[in-house]
């Protein structure tokens, strides 16, 4: 009788401890059926939004310097267009921003006939300037 009763108590235990470890192995699964809180769907959309608007500031910036009046004035500056359009690349999100409104304006205004030729020669040097120095000084910071 006594074996009788810890052969039950033994297959009774097995039972438990099989049972524990199958709800273990299937948790994973219930808690990926949980909705979570951001949706990879909307991540996937943010990326590609973020990267859309990087694009297009960086193309921004780089419109300043690609008409013959912005490779003057690169020219006379002694900067090298290479050298500014691989720094664009370079910049944070938050300078690009601001670089690429300036940028912008800039343009608008000279299209508006508000900034003569003199005046856009000065403000590209000094926006490639901003760039090559904003990326040296962000190089210095990360090494």
């Amino acid at each position: 009788m006594n074996r009788s009763i810890q052969g039950i108590s033994l297959v009774l235990a097995s039972m438990l401890v099989f049972d524990g470890i199958s709800r273990c192995q299937s948790l994973p699964a219930r808690a990926q059926d949980k909705p979570h809180v951001v949706s990879l769907a909307d991540l996937n959309r943010d990326s590609v939004q973020a990267a859309q608007t990087r694009r297009a500031e960086e193309e921004a910036v780089r419109n300043l310097f690609s008409p013959e009046e912005g490779q003057k004035a690169l020219k006379s500056a002694h900067l090298d267009y290479q050298r500014v359009d691989k720094a664009v690349g370079q910049l944070s999100d938050e300078d690009l921003a601001k670089l690429a409104q300036r940028s912008r304006q800039v343009q608008a205004d000279f299209a508006a006939g508000r900034i003569s030729n003199g005046a856009i020669i000065a403000i590209v040097v000094l926006i490639a300037a901003t760039i090559i120095l904003v990326t040296v000084f962000t190089q210095l910071n990360h090494s």
